[in-house]
């Protein structure tokens, strides 16, 4: 059997493996991150939208997204896993993304299916968590082949298409479910959406990660000296590995700055649709077109220039600038409640907060990937998501008790103060004495 996929261009040649072609990963991992964020549009964004707009309360809102929220805080225990077994023969990190994208595709079919979705909130909430247990295992997957193959001084770039290309996911399903839904209904508009999110999963199944590597477990092919050499076979190896580069002093700093950011940022996403509708009055409808309209111009913004800024004048200062800015401009936002019902005032908010979301978020996970020791990146990038991913859960589910016990500027300020505490830690984080303490932890090794 040949498995030899032809390449556009040139007939009969196989495409370049992801390892030696710099267009190509970049077309993966876009491709990998807009699956992500088609059902995170619907799930985070869409759905919250369209129960407020169904009378939900808050408290019910934050729940859904705290329950959807939950599968992507287990990351840690799949990542060790990743890093232990996998079939070489297809890649490092290949086999793992193409098992949670037919996930992925599975269960967002499935919630698709939750009869009367609104009064059955039990087996809405599990059907959101399963889509969240599958991006999840997609995710660790995406991200450790990122580190593998990702040349350093591409990273920051290949962060900014990756999370701009997440972004248009996220708002193109939201805008586009929610018209569907208005019009349609809920299963139809979710059954739509899941057919892009079929299509792409041509991608991981046509393009090998390094050359020589199988596309399918019955085509030709064998595992590669690289992956050979990175893979590890013990499970003491990967634990003692993990804990002496975490519990490395900036390693902790990060964990702390990850941590309260995801709570701030996710408060606020979660937040900002029960604003406009309950607050300010919008319609769902109204709500999506301009979330969806600046996460697109966000996502753009981040894949052509949130990478190129983070190059250009390093990760911390331009990360630190971004965190200040939105801090300030959440801070007018509260205390400049007689603008609220004028659409221009908080559509001008809606879009500045998104495009400093995706530029902070790149920066962010620039600084992740930066700081993982290569031999173990799935686990030690995914125990940094992990953290990260407990601050979205605390950040969406404190949305309930503080709503109901302070006024809507309050409840704003609440992210100010939370994503404080990053800034201020980024303050004493020092990217260039943790890359040399991981060459001192590789020469010990080398040498015991």
């Amino acid at each position: 059997m040949n498995d030899q996929t032809p390449d556009l261009i040139n007939p009969g040649k196989a495409w370049p493996a992801l390892s030696e072609n710099s267009f190509l990963r970049y077309f993966n991992f876009i491709a990998l991150y807009i699956a992500q964020g088609i059902p995170e549009g619907m799930t985070y964004f869409g759905i919250p939208a369209w129960m407020a707009m169904n009378g939900k309360s808050p408290a019910e809102i934050g729940a859904f997204v705290a329950v959807v929220g939950i599968p992507w805080s287990f990351k840690f225990v799949v990542a060790p896993m990743m890093d232990r077994f996998t079939y070489l023969p297809m890649g490092r990190r290949r086999p793992w993304v193409i098992f949670g994208q037919l996930g992925l595709m599975a269960s967002f079919i499935g919630i698709a299916l939750v009869p009367d979705p609104l009064n059955n909130l039990g087996w809405f909430m599990v059907a959101g968590f399963f889509i969240s247990f599958f991006g999840a295992f997609q995710d660790v997957a995406t991200d450790g082949m990122a580190i593998d193959i990702i040349p350093i001084e591409q990273q920051a770039r290949a962060n900014g298409m990756m999370w701009g290309s997440k972004t248009v996911g996220i708002s193109a399903s939201l805008a586009t479910g929610t018209w569907l839904i208005n019009h349609y209904g809920f299963s139809i508009a979710i059954l739509s959406l899941s057919i892009l999110v079929c299509m792409i999963m041509l991608v991981p199944l046509s393009l090998r990660e390094r050359p020589g590597e199988k596309l399918l477990p019955w085509s030709s092919g064998e595992a590669s000296e690289d992956t050979k050499e990175m893979h590890l076979q013990s499970w003491s190896v990967i634990f003692k590995s993990l804990y002496s580069v975490f519990t490395l002093r900036n390693s902790l700093i990060l964990s702390v700055i990850l941590f309260f950011s995801g709570m701030a940022f996710n408060f606020m996403n979660t937040l900002i649709p029960v604003f406009t509708i309950q607050a300010v009055g919008w319609t769902d409808q109204a709500y999506s077109r301009v979330n969806a309209t600046s996460s697109l111009i966000a996502g753009i913004l981040g894949m052509l220039i949130g990478g190129f800024l983070i190059d250009r004048f390093g990760k911390i200062r331009m990360l630190s600038i971004y965190y200040c800015t939105v801090i300030l401009l959440v801070i007018f936002m509260a205390f400049l409640k007689l603008y609220w019902g004028h659409a221009y005032f908080t559509t001008s908010y809606i879009f500045f907060y998104n495009i400093l979301y995706v530029f902070s978020t790149v920066g962010i996970f620039a600084v992740a990937m930066q700081l993982c020791w290569k031999k173990i990146s799935a686990s030690q990038f995914t125990l940094y998501m992990t953290i990260a991913n407990l601050g979205y859960i605390a950040g969406s589910a404190s949305i309930g008790p503080l709503k109901n016990n302070f006024s809507w500027e309050y409840t704003l300020l609440a992210f100010s103060a939370m994503l404080c505490v990053s800034l201020l830690m980024l303050q004493i984080l020092r990217t260039r004495d943790h890359l040399d303490r991981i060459n001192k932890l590789e020469q010990i090794e080398l040498t015991s």
